[in-house]
């Protein structure tokens, strides 16, 4: 059980570690957003490349051959929508905003999906659920610690697209062996990107070793490390162990940024996260 606690601390602590690193490199280096991104991808594919080819195969793993084992586009194009909407958003958004927006857009994606499969919401879920949209709305009212609107928007996008990302790899085999084929996949239509916006090209070592350690251990060792743990989890708690990573994304940016707790994040924090705790919370009965 310790060990099962820890593996998850450092799953969260990575996850987290992402909206760090992504926002040091854009805020303090001359690397451009859509290097960070590239790098990111080819770093994270990868390690996990080298994950899937030294470790054993699973119990009761078939070899690969068949498309769900070692991804595909569609999922590729969704982490590639995630990491670049990520990386642009980051560019103005503080560490605790960006993971909130993104955290909040990701569970309202993967609750939306199981409304149109035609879950149902209890009452306490539905309160939950409004509450966590007028956190979201009160974070954006007019004032002066509201977040930069375009900036707001990349980071919903993104949210969206790994919501999808997710929903898509459920079920879908090795979830290990899946990931290091969809990062494979994604980093050339990267490059594309990287090609449409040559003219903002920068890159300095500085913000060259910050994308790696993003996509190596942030991305790559951290998806490995909560894809063995995630079996062992309840599906209520691994849903609302994630609601951890706003915070220490939250508590990085103090540290590590200098940026400011203001009132306004800290409301509404509480009334996103405390929402979508109450939905997941209150699906217990359904999806354990």
């Amino acid at each position: 059980m310790n060990r099962i606690v820890v593996l998850t601390l450092l799953a969260m602590i990575a996850f987290a570690g992402n909206s760090i690193l992504n926002r040091i490199a854009l805020n303090d280096t001359s690397i451009d957003a859509a290097s960070f991104t590239t790098i990111r991808l080819v770093s994270g594919a990868l390690i996990l490349l080298l994950i899937v080819q030294f470790r054993s195969p699973p119990v009761g793993f078939k070899p690969p051959g068949k498309r769900s084992d070692t991804g595909n586009w569609l999922s590729a194009i969704a982490l590639l929508v995630y990491a670049a909407g990520f990386s642009f958003a980051y560019i103005h958004l503080s560490a605790a905003i960006g993971a909130l927006v993104l955290f909040g857009a990701v569970q309202a994606t993967m609750i939306s999906y199981g409304l149109w499969r035609g879950e149902r919401l209890k009452t306490w879920q539905t309160r939950g659920l409004l509450l966590a949209l007028a956190g979201l709305v009160g974070l954006f009212l007019p004032g002066i610690s509201k977040p930069p609107l375009l900036a707001s928007l990349l980071m919903l996008l993104a949210g969206v697209a790994w919501g999808v990302y997710s929903l898509r790899g459920k079920g879908a085999g090795d979830a290990t062996r899946v990931t290091a084929g969809n990062f494979l996949r994604a980093v050339p239509i990267a490059l594309m990107l990287n090609v449409f916006m040559y003219p903002y090209f920068s890159i300095d070592s500085a913000g060259f070793w910050y994308a790696v350690t993003s996509g190596a251990l942030a991305s790559g060792l951290g998806y490995a490390v909560w894809y063995t743990v995630l079996p062992t989890l309840r599906s209520t708690t691994a849903a609302t162990v994630q609601l951890s990573v706003p915070i220490i994304a939250a508590i990085g940016g103090v540290v590590f940024l200098s940026e400011a707790l203001t009132p306004r994040l800290v409301l509404a924090a509480m009334a996103i996260l405390g929402g979508i705790a109450m939905v997941i919370l209150n699906t217990r009965a359904c999806s354990d």
